[in-house]
């Protein structure tokens, strides 16, 4: 059997926004642990989402330049799927972790990328800012994540929406796609609707 590409909806906030995922046939939601976001969870509602949603949809911690030891104890006391790296982290810091996502953040060229010094699960390629780790709702040239395909799994993230996340996947060929900001209605508020055209959308493009 096929195993599914991955559609993850980031930012998740509160439980509500959550099962809106599992219904839509997502298959991972991202609660956000670094501080500086827009879209950061406490602990407490972390849990109460994970405990609602356990088992029906892939649980992604993300963490920007976080400690080894507060990352595991969060990924323990969660039960996280995958631990997702966002910041400067290095090789042997996210090869310590098992089910790791690294994200490295693109400009016009993935040439200084070393994927290889990662063994992490997926890469997520997302879109360079110089202040911001993500949720920047802005593009990146996506041919560059189709020739990064030889280096892993690639998940796709960037100013993608339910308008263009189709034309997204069919040029990038990538494993994965990510959204956040691209199905909001205020940062960490969801709007229910554009998560069910996005996944819509991005199942019918991985199944071409």
């Amino acid at each position: 059997m096929k195993q599914k590409n991955f559609i993850k909806i980031c930012g998740i906030t509160n439980v509500d926004d959550a099962m809106a995922c599992v219904d839509a046939g997502a298959t991972a939601i991202g609660l956000n642990f670094y501080p500086g976001s827009k879209r950061y969870i406490e602990i407490s509602a972390a849990a109460a989402i994970a405990e609602k949603v356990r088992g029906k949809i892939a649980l992604v911690g993300v963490f920007v330049n976080e400690t080894k030891n507060r990352v595991k104890e969060i990924a323990a006391e969660l039960k996280l799927t995958y631990c997702q790296f966002s910041g400067d982290e290095e090789p042997e810091f996210v090869n310590s972790f098992g089910n790791s996502i690294k994200v490295f953040h693109v400009n016009d060229s993935t040439r200084s990328v070393n994927f290889s010094d990662y063994s992490s699960s997926m890469f997520l390629l997302d879109t360079f800012h110089k202040n911001e780790y993500g949720g920047t709702g802005k593009t990146f040239n996506w041919l560059l994540a189709r020739e990064a395909n030889e280096f892993g799994k690639i998940i796709l993230a960037g100013g993608l929406t339910p308008d263009n996340v189709f034309d997204a996947i069919v040029t990038a060929q990538s494993w994965g796609v990510d959204v956040s900001s691209g199905v909001e209605l205020s940062p960490g508020n969801k709007d229910h609707s554009k998560i069910q055209k996005f996944v819509a959308q991005a199942t019918a493009a991985f199944a071409r």
